[in-house]
């Protein structure tokens, strides 16, 4: 870290307006034991991890409450505890061993000493067998704490905070620099001229792409130029577009992702869909796909990729909708958790990548880009987009792009003040997902679905031109009144009696579409015995061959 970097990561940390679960301030050596050196080195690395930060930091020479560069004259490399060195001290203390870097300098003429401490990665960090936290600014045992300790073992690293040795800024491709500095700019209008006048290095320290100058593995997935893609091997910096309908093809797309996503979002074919609704003479005309729809979805698939999966991105274009997949879990929560736009995210996979894209106006951290996604459908119609989570190590997002039952469609034109959260059962209903029954009770009450348990249906509006209105009873049926005087009226006609074979072959045709073979004998089975039961028919037969005739 040089001077420049170093002063421009104070100043940082002293902007802050109080100490944090990742930040102590120490005026001088005087104040903090070595012992006690080692348990904030533990706080602060646990801690960097719970707020997913890429480091901690514990700083001399700064007042802890005003923030004030006082300086002081403690000198890391010279002190030492017992006969040991006290950097070396420390480290044969710490598990699992962590790479903390010393920084000693001068600022405003006075002197600054600064640890730099990589984040707990997976497991706590331990002092002396024992793990320390931060609790606000407090400092005490991670015991204490179990749900806070479960949260730690299931970290890991930041893989897209990394920095990459070798690479340069001349690794980036200009045009996406040019780009990224037009969205940062987009997001911070009114620093517009500030950083216009910017040189690239400062930029991309500002909008959190590099750190100290140096870049990470952010800055070549988002701004690389794709022969730079070799420095992050065996890692996979690909995104295939795949084309899987009577036609046949794909293209593979690398970095820069910042460019590169509007690519594979104009490959995607996107004719107009037409909508007849009922009683409407004009058709109602939406594009297959939302542009927007198509860049969150794959966004999102750029920031929650697992890349220690070593696996590429895939966008497949079939002919009713897109399926894009990345590797990983779902990381935080479940997908229905943001559907309604009310969770915000409290950790991610790549916190380093998606706080730069975020930055650069791709992408918003509150949860709102899923929500954004099922209202646009909605808006349009179509079915809502749909998570598929079977694969432990896969996130599979389908969007549509074609009904899958036109009366959903129908009754989103029809209902337009419908909330999501009815929507959204509305499209389980149509995918045939399992509904709890409570559910369905709130669907059937608002009109929504009609039939009888378990053979609901959507309702829909009724247009005599469209020839749905036969379809639409033989779904429903007629009630049991219409069908009790159907079957009097046949046995009356009948002097002999009629047997149940031959009342059940004069029903059949006439009983609801929606019922199975066995559920439409449990039915005929039923009206007879309430007949019977009413005394309007009597059975002249036996038990089991029963020959009926009307008491009438």
């Amino acid at each position: 870290m040089n001077e420049d970097q170093f002063e421009n990561l104070l100043n940082e940390l002293v902007s802050l307006p109080s100490e944090t679960e990742w930040v102590e301030f120490k005026l001088n050596k005087g104040s903090i034991s070595n012992e006690e050196i080692g348990e904030y080195i533990s706080a602060l690395s646990n801690g960097a991890c719970l707020k997913n930060q890429p480091f901690g930091y514990l700083v001399w020479g700064i007042h802890d409450i005003t923030h004030e560069i006082k300086g002081t004259d403690f000198d890391f490399s010279k002190t030492r505890q017992g006969n040991q060195d006290l950097e070396l001290w420390l480290r044969s203390l710490l598990q699992p061993k962590i790479h903390f870097t010393i920084h000693q300098s001068k600022k405003e003429n006075c002197g600054i000493v600064l640890l730099q401490i990589p984040a707990a990665d997976g497991q706590p960090v331990y002092f002396k067998s024992r793990a320390f936290v931060r609790i606000t600014s407090h400092k005490t045992e991670l015991s204490k704490f179990p749900d806070l300790v479960r949260q730690i073992y299931n970290s890991q690293s930041d893989w897209s905070a990394k920095i990459v040795e070798k690479a340069t800024i001349k690794d980036l491709d200009r045009s996406a620099l040019d780009m990224a500095r037009m969205k940062f700019i987009e997001r911070n209008s009114k620093l517009s001229k500030e950083i216009e006048s910017w040189p690239d290095e400062v930029f991309l320290d500002k909008a959190k792409i590099t750190i100290n100058g140096e870049i990470t593995r952010t800055a070549l997935l988002l701004l690389g130029k794709e022969e730079s893609s070799h420095y992050i091997l065996p890692a996979n910096a690909q995104i295939t577009w795949k084309l899987d309908t009577e036609e046949q093809a794909y293209e593979h797309y690398g970095p820069p992702y910042l460019i590169n996503a509007t690519r594979i979002a104009d490959r995607i074919r996107n004719y107009k869909y037409k909508f007849f609704p009922d009683d409407v003479l004009l058709s109602v005309t939406v594009d297959k796909y939302d542009r927007e729809v198509i860049l969150e979805a794959l966004y999102n698939c750029i920031a929650h990729q697992d890349c220690s999966e070593n696996s590429r991105l895939l966008l497949t274009e079939q002919k009713d909708k897109l399926v894009f997949s990345n590797a990983g879990s779902f990381y935080e929560g479940k997908p229905e958790d943001y559907v309604l736009g009310k969770t915000t995210p409290k950790r991610y996979r790549n916190h380093w990548l998606a706080q730069a894209m975020v930055n650069l106006n791709m992408i918003d951290t509150l949860g709102y880009g899923i929500h954004k996604m099922f209202r646009e459908q909605r808006r349009r119609f179509f079915p809502l987009p749909q998570y598929n989570l079977q694969n432990p190590r896969e996130v599979e997002l389908v969007i549509y792009g074609h009904s899958i039952d036109e009366a959903y469609s129908k009754l989103l034109l029809k209902h337009t003040d419908l909330p999501l959260s009815t929507i959204i059962l509305l499209d389980r209903f149509q995918k045939k997902l399992k509904i709890p029954e409570k559910e369905l009770e709130i669907l059937k009450k608002k009109g929504l679905i009609s039939g009888r348990k378990p053979n609901y249906f959507l309702s829909e509006t009724i247009s005599v031109k469209s020839g749905e209105v036969g379809r639409y009873i033989k779904n429903r049926g007629f009630d049991k009144i219409w069908y009790k005087n159907l079957i009097l009226e046949y046995i009356k006609k009948q002097k002999s009696g009629v047997t149940k074979t031959e009342i059940r072959d004069f029903l059949w045709e006439k009983l609801p579409d929606v019922l199975s073979d066995s559920k439409k004998g449990n039915k005929v089975t039923n009206l007879l015995q309430e007949l019977r039961r009413e005394g309007r028919i009597t059975n002249q037969g036996t038990d089991n061959k029963p020959l009926w005739l009307s008491v009438d």
